[in-house]
């Protein structure tokens, strides 16, 4: 059994002998179910116990770059600091610089300030462009942790990524309408916010991808927006100009803008997926206008991400976050809490 404590402290917390301790860690017989697992919650027990002791006192200073609408910026600010008071004893302290839309070279810029000043990591939501992979290997050069945040930019020198597993999503999203549309022939509106972030694109990937397996002959019309209500309903009205029954798979957002060029446009809506539980989401799913949403859970995501970067300072062990899965969330099992991941 591995460990890395004394006998003498393990038999202390778990109220045994030693003997009976060291018969356990070497698997030899004559000790009870009940006190090998005794001896195990011991050992379980002091590791959390010098976690903590390490932590004690620890003080983090991170800071959040993200390029996304304001919905989920808003999302991120209150899961993350729904999430800081569970990491004591260390402390977390954030820096957020956040716009809808940045100039890439203002982004790159504000990267390279992070890096100069020094930062105990960054949680990063941005294109995926050399020139971002470039500024990440730069913060990564001057000992600065960036953790990609919902939207990866893999061949950077990023420590980790945390969010969803983008490309099962896209394809859960393709079995779905699949299974709602059945026999319907109408086609999919698959709506985007642009090409350069890469869990977009993962999405609509994998969306494609089992479409095509499952119904090849089912049209997908594509339509690029930036995740804006106001942009999402311009671009959309334009295609259901004369439509009769669509079905939409929204990747990028502004869902409120979509439903609002449906009725505008008269147009039916066979089937909604969308992503994100945003307050308008969340109203849009409760009035039966989205069908389902592709949820989970960014407070999550958050811990993991801190997690990773107290593993990288050495104040835990090494963490490596993993994508998490797509929850299918309706209007009968809405989480308590509307906090969601993008």
């Amino acid at each position: 059994m591995a460990h890395r404590f004394p006998v003498r402290e393990i038999a202390r917390q778990a109220g045994v002998s030693e003997a009976t301790v060291d018969r356990v860690l070497h698997g030899r017989p004559g000790v009870r179910p009940g006190t090998v697992l005794q001896v195990e919650q011991a050992i379980a027990e002091l590791d959390v116990q010098r976690g903590q002791l390490r932590l004690s006192g620890r003080q983090f200073m991170i800071d959040v770059v993200m390029e996304t609408p304001q919905r989920f910026s808003t999302l991120t600010r209150r899961a993350l600091e729904a999430e800081l008071p569970g990491l004591r004893p260390a402390v977390f302290r954030a820096r957020y610089r956040v716009a809808e839309r940045w100039r890439l070279p203002e982004l790159i810029a504000e990267l390279d300030r992070i890096a100069r000043r020094g930062s105990h990591g960054v949680l990063l939501k941005a294109p995926d462009v050399p020139e971002i992979a470039d500024a990440i290997g730069r913060l990564a050069r001057a000992g600065v942790p960036v953790i990609t945040l919902v939207t990866d930019v893999p061949t950077s020198l990023r420590l980790a990524y945390v969010g969803m597993d983008n490309r099962a999503a896209g394809a859960t999203a393709a079995y779905l309408l699949n299974r709602f549309l059945g026999a319907d022939r109408a086609p999919v509106l698959v709506i985007t916010s642009g090409d350069d972030f890469r869990g977009e694109s993962e999405r609509e990937i994998g969306f494609r991808q089992a479409l095509t397996g499952l119904d090849p002959e089912r049209k997908v019309i594509a339509v690029t927006s930036d995740g804006l209500d106001a942009t999402s309903r311009l671009r959309v009205a334009r295609v259901l100009d004369g439509c009769a029954r669509t079905a939409v798979y929204s990747i990028g957002g502004g869902n409120r803008g979509i439903a609002e060029a449906f009725a505008a446009a008269g147009c039916d809506c066979a089937a909604f997926v969308a992503h994100d539980l945003t307050p308008d989401n969340v109203e849009l799913l409760r009035d039966g206008v989205i069908t389902v949403v592709l949820h989970h859970e960014l407070r999550a995501d958050l811990r993991s991400a801190a997690r990773a970067l107290m593993g990288f300072h050495g104040a835990l062990p090494e963490h490596r976050p993993r994508p998490a899965a797509a929850t299918v969330v309706t209007p009968y099992n809405l989480p308590g809490e509307s906090v969601g991941g993008h």
